[in-house]
C-alpha cells in the first residue's frame, strides 16, 4: 500500500470522514429544527468536528491540480439562508479574534450561519472527493481540508462555538417576555 493510502485510510482519517458527514448532513436540515435543537446539537458536534480534525495526520498535496468542489454559491447561500432563518435575530455575533481588531475602534459583526456556511463548503467539498474514491484526490483533498482547518476554519469553528454558547446560556428578554404571557 503506497504512503498516500496508508493516510487515507488512517483510523482518525476515516473518523474524521464520519463526524464531517454527519456535520454537513446536519447543516442541510438545519431548517427542520428548532432554535434550541439547532443550537444544541451544533454544540455538540462542533467541538467533536474540532477533535476529529485536530487529530488527521500530516499530509502534503501531491497532484498538481486542485481537488473537485461540490459546493457552488447557490447551495452554500441557500443553505446559510436557512441556518440564519432558524437562528433568526440570534445570527449576529461580535468578533473579537480578527487581527483587524487591532486597529478598528469598531466592532466587527459576524454571523453565526455565515461561519457554519463556510465550514460546511470545506468539508462538503471534502466529503464529495472523498466519496468519489480516488486515492490520489483523496489525499490531496485531506491535505488541502487539514490546510484549511489550520488557516481558516478551525477559528472559525471555535468563534461560532462561542457564539452559540451565548445563544444557549444567556437570559434572553424576548423568551422572558413570552413565559410572563403564560
Amino acid at each position: 500500500m503506497d504512503t498516500r493510502s496508508e493516510v487515507i485510510f488512517d483510523r482518525n482519517v476515516i473518523e474524521f470522514v464520519t463526524v464531517a458527514a454527519e456535520f454537513c448532513g446536519f447543516m442541510e436540515r438545519a431548517e427542520e429544527n428548532s432554535r434550541k435543537n439547532f443550537v444544541d446539537t451544533s454544540l455538540k458536534i462542533l467541538p467533536l468536528l474540532y477533535l476529529k480534525a485536530a487529530l488527521l495526520p500530516e499530509c502534503e498535496v501531491m497532484g498538481e491540480d486542485s481537488p473537485e468542489s461540490y459546493v457552488t454559491e447557490e447551495i452554500y447561500e441557500i443553505l446559510r439562508m436557512n441556518i440564519a432563518s432558524v437562528l433568526g435575530g440570534k445570527d449576529d455575533y461580535l468578533e473579537v479574534f480578527l487581527a483587524d481588531m487591532a486597529y478598528s475602534d469598531q466592532p466587527i459583526k459576524k454571523n453565526i450561519s455565515e461561519d457554519l456556511a463556510d465550514i460546511y463548503q470545506d468539508l462538503k467539498d471534502f466529503i464529495f472527493v472523498f466519496q468519489l474514491g480516488y486515492n490520489e484526490t483523496m489525499h490531496d483533498s485531506l491535505a488541502l481540508c487539514r490546510e484549511n482547518f489550520e488557516l481558516h476554519w478551525g477559528q472559525k469553528l471555535v468563534n461560532t462555538m462561542r457564539a452559540l454558547h451565548s445563544v444557549k446560556y444567556s437570559p434572553d428578554p424576548d423568551d422572558e417576555e413570552v413565559e410572563q404571557e403564560l
